[in-house]
């Protein structure tokens, strides 16, 4: 007689390929990027296969170390990671998700970057100096001379990790480094100087309080010059091989994103080169921090579909009470009521790849469209992710708890995206910026919304309900989160009316904007098409 018979136990959700996304592949062609469909494929089976998932295990379970002097005493300031962290880099590197749409001249560039990177997910931590160094190049251009000599290391899709003078090196990673601790999202309070130097460049002296990515070659800061707040280039080691002093003086003991290093630093007397003018260093950073902002849209996306399918894979495979738990009628409503979330902000991210890409190629819409809808989506799909992680990893019930399972990891990844890049409020307090100072978003805004007028009486409802929100001038900063999140539902709904599902649309329709939903997951209402959307979210395997 045997006493451990394993019996019932869910296979491993490895063999997958995880751009075999139905949402996320329709909208590549639409967006313009349907050409990249054999890497996006490439890459999601990596993905979503046995030995990248296994990485991603590692590198968080061996998460990066400070070193800050060798054994003889000098100062060296390195990051230690585990070898997974850098097959993952490699790998994302080496496909491009850093920076290559910027080489690339062909239309639909950043969307299948877009595409890539949230297939690409077997670990979150990596993403975060890939992010930066995607969104560095915009920024970078303010300096032209400095973008000549920088910028084709930064595309260059070679994985060079290694403290060396950035400009001997075969391809660079950038970090970026503006939060201090007496002032967190209010960068204007930083107290770091810069104090210019006769041959051009500037000494930097200061405490960042969150330094992203620090084992990164270059970085972009903040600090104050002689003609106000600037933005500088910081790289960490200088043009003769020297050190930049550029102090690490502790890694952040993080809730999530554990693989991935954040840092104290400390400027003592750094070198740096001013990029754009003195004075304006927000307006030059911005071009980085939207970029980063489409990434926190596109991991939280990711994140959610991780969350479903992981969930729908399990109660493919379960058994309880005599059948399996996709067969039973409430569990197939919390599936699906996931699936709907996860294809909603799929199909925002990719329509905010698709306006980054053309607002990249001079469409000034689609750029006017992009300056309200990002910070929209930036709030919405964000603060959404958490309770959908945590809601996916109660379908696993028990086993959904424990490490070996992987969504204790995303549900500690999930509250970062909402934080990272200017946490709820600072995104809504920006959305209504933008709409008292530049009437052109939301003209394009109410264009994108309006397209699918007349398509379903839900969504125009939600829309007229938009629109006197938006007349009432009262209180209109105290009630800021609610007019976002109402901005956010009738754009996810216009799209998914327009280009989702029909049973995917008709959910979203009669749950976020018709009313009839309750306050957690699973409360879809009588007569969606359960078995359509859910179908959707298991995961072929094999």
């Amino acid at each position: 007689m045997t006493t451990h018979e394993v019996l019932n136990q869910v296979p491993p959700l490895a063999g997958h390929d995880a751009a075999d996304d139905p949402a996320l592949l329709d909208a590549l062609d639409r967006e313009g990027a349907g050409w990249a469909a054999a890497e996006l494929h490439e890459l999601g089976r990596l993905g979503g296969g046995e030995q990248a998932i296994e990485q991603g295990r590692l590198a968080n379970e061996h998460p990066p170390v400070l070193r800050t002097h060798d054994r003889h005493g000098h100062r060296v300031d390195e990051v230690e990671f585990h070898p997974a962290w850098h097959e993952l880099m490699r790998t994302a590197v080496t496909h491009g998700l850093h920076a290559a749409p910027w080489a690339d001249d062909r239309p639909g560039a950043h969307v299948a970057r877009a595409a890539k990177f949230y297939a690409w997910r077997p670990d979150a931590g990596h993403g975060c100096p890939i992010s930066m160094t995607y969104a560095a190049v915009p920024a970078l251009r303010h300096a032209p001379e400095l973008a000549a000599r920088y910028e084709p290391l930064l595309t260059a899709t070679s994985y060079d990790f290694g403290l060396r003078a950035p400009l001997a090196k075969r391809g660079l990673l950038a970090g970026m480094s503006m939060t201090e601790k007496q002032g967190g999202s209010d960068v204007r309070a930083n107290t770091t100087t810069a104090r210019p130097d006769p041959d051009g460049t500037y000494r930097l002296l200061g405490h960042k309080w969150f330094t992203s990515a620090p084992m990164c070659d270059v970085f972009l800061t903040l600090a104050q010059a002689p003609g106000g707040l600037t933005c500088f280039l910081v790289p960490r080691v200088l043009p003769d091989g020297t050190r930049n002093p550029m102090r690490l003086m502790r890694l952040k003991d993080k809730l999530g994103n554990r693989s991935n290093a954040s840092a104290e630093v400390e400027y003592e007397h750094a070198v740096a080169w001013r990029v754009g003018d003195e004075g304006r260093g927000v307006r030059t950073i911005i071009d980085m921090v939207n970029l980063t902002r489409l990434d926190c849209v596109i991991g939280a996306a990711a994140g959610m579909r991780q969350g479903v399918i992981t969930a729908a894979h399990h109660a493919a495979h379960r058994q309880a009470f005599g059948r399996y738990l996709v067969e039973a009628p409430l569990m197939r409503n919390v599936l699906a009521d996931l699936a709907v979330e996860s294809e909603a902000a799929t199909v925002l991210m990719m329509r905010l790849a698709g306006a980054t890409d053309r607002s990249a190629r001079g469409d000034a819409g689609e750029t006017a469209f992009k300056r309200l809808a990002l910070a929209v989506g930036k709030y919405w799909v964000c603060k959404r992710w958490p309770a959908h992680a945590a809601e996916a990893l109660e379908c696993l019930g028990g086993n959904g708890y424990v490490e070996e399972s992987g969504m204790p990891r995303l549900f500690r990844e999930s509250p970062l995206n909402s934080i990272w890049e200017g946490s709820g409020n600072v995104a809504a307090l920006d959305v209504l910026r933008a709409l008292t100072r530049e009437p052109e978003v939301m003209a394009a805004f109410q264009a994108e919304v309006t397209a699918a007028a007349g398509a379903d009486a839900r969504l125009d409802a939600a829309v007229r309900r938009v629109r006197a929100d938006l007349s009432d001038p009262d209180d209109v900063e105290l009630r800021a989160r609610r007019v976002v999140e109402r901005l956010a539902l009738v754009l996810q709904g216009s799209l998914l009316v327009r280009h989702g599902h029909p049973a995917v649309a008709d959910a979203f329709c009669a749950s976020r904007l018709g009313g009839d939903h309750g306050q957690a997951y699973g409360t879809l209402p009588r007569g969606v098409d359960f078995a359509a959307i859910v179908s959707r979210a298991v995961p072929q395997v094999g």
